[in-house]
């Protein structure tokens, strides 16, 4: 496995800057997940790695290694795209074999087998190998798509939403597996969402992209508590964080135009009195929509909390965020 180094790369497409002036650096063994809206820069991110597109400024480099003077074939990366990229006419077998029967790899034969019953195994999929890729579901599909790219052994791991065309239930079962598969083979990947859960949950470090720029990269907990910007905060948290008027609360440092809170940060029971509109039971926690000065907000109870529609309930701040009129954050 290796570190991928992207220094001041820029790209652009026609009269679209893709990409500005992006230095990232993605560390050997780790997880990272770009995270952004469409058109962030994100996938562009991942052809610059896999050498599918090159940098208008820049370098990209993998283990150390210089890559502009290399093809896609001699980077040893695997890439997984959204839509499942098998061959129809194969079984499972047979697809999970491709990729190690290339003329640059020449694997024997005992080596290819080894290797796809041990994937295969991981996925979950040993009893499907002499199945049709045809005659899959959409999910086992995706976990053969995903396990092609398991069985070379790269020295980086690109993937591109690979689980956004799948169910709610099978998505949260393969964040799970991705997040063990890299555990044990020590891999380092690079993946691409506007998920914030597959974020939250798989990331050892987040990149938020907005615009082409990378706003910010650290620990899904450290971006959580410490957002550099409103941007940035906003991308992480469910429900997301509230962000009103500095001075609704009072007590707001200078220069501060807005407050952002995170709706566990909103204490109940003392302060100034808010609305109920709406509350919503989850299970294990109840949301409440909540009219405050002519704002709305929304924060967490209990889950058996008494409040209904039109009760009133006294808040506060804590550990409130404050962001100036440009959206960055005081500190």
């Amino acid at each position: 496995m290796a570190e991928v180094r992207l220094s001041n790369i820029s790209k652009s497409f026609g009269s679209t800057l893709a990409l500005d002036d992006v230095s990232l650096t993605v560390p050997d063994g780790s997880f990272v997940v770009l995270l952004g809206p469409t058109g962030a820069g994100k996938t562009t991110i991942l052809r610059m790695v896999a050498g599918l597109d090159n940098p208008d400024a820049g370098s990209v480099s993998i283990g150390g290694h210089d890559m502009p003077s290399l093809t896609p074939a001699q980077r040893n990366v695997a890439m997984v795209f959204q839509q499942y990229s098998l061959y129809p006419h194969m079984n499972v077998r047979e697809n999970l074999e491709f990729p190690l029967k290339s003329p640059m790899l020449r694997t024997p034969q005992p080596e290819i087998d080894r290797k796809v019953k041990e994937v295969a195994e991981i996925l979950q999929i040993s009893h499907k190998l002499d199945n049709k890729a045809t005659a899959l579901s959409g999910g086992e599909m995706q976990r053969v798509s995903i396990g092609r790219a398991l069985v070379r052994n790269p020295s980086v791991y690109l993937m591109d939403e690979p689980l956004s065309s799948l169910d709610a239930k099978l998505r949260a079962d393969l964040r799970v597996e991705l997040k063990n598969i890299r555990a044990k083979l020590g891999a380092t990947l690079l993946y691409v969402t506007h998920d914030q859960v597959e974020a939250m949950t798989m990331a050892t470090h987040i990149g938020v992209l907005d615009e082409g720029k990378l706003v910010q990269f650290d620990t899904p907990r450290q971006i959580y508590e410490n957002p550099v910007s409103i941007y940035a905060a906003s991308r992480l948290g469910q429900p997301r964080i509230n962000v009103l008027p500095a001075e609704l609360f009072g007590s707001a440092p200078k220069n501060a135009s807005s407050i952002g809170l995170r709706p566990e940060h909103i204490s109940q029971g003392d302060g100034q009195e808010s609305f109920v509109n709406r509350v919503e039971h989850l299970g294990d926690q109840t949301r409440l929509h909540l009219t405050f000065k002519n704002h709305e907000l929304v924060t967490v109870t209990d889950a058996h909390t008494p409040l209904q529609r039109g009760d009133t309930v006294k808040i506060q701040p804590r550990n409130p965020l404050y962001f100036d009129a440009s959206g960055a954050r005081i500190v």
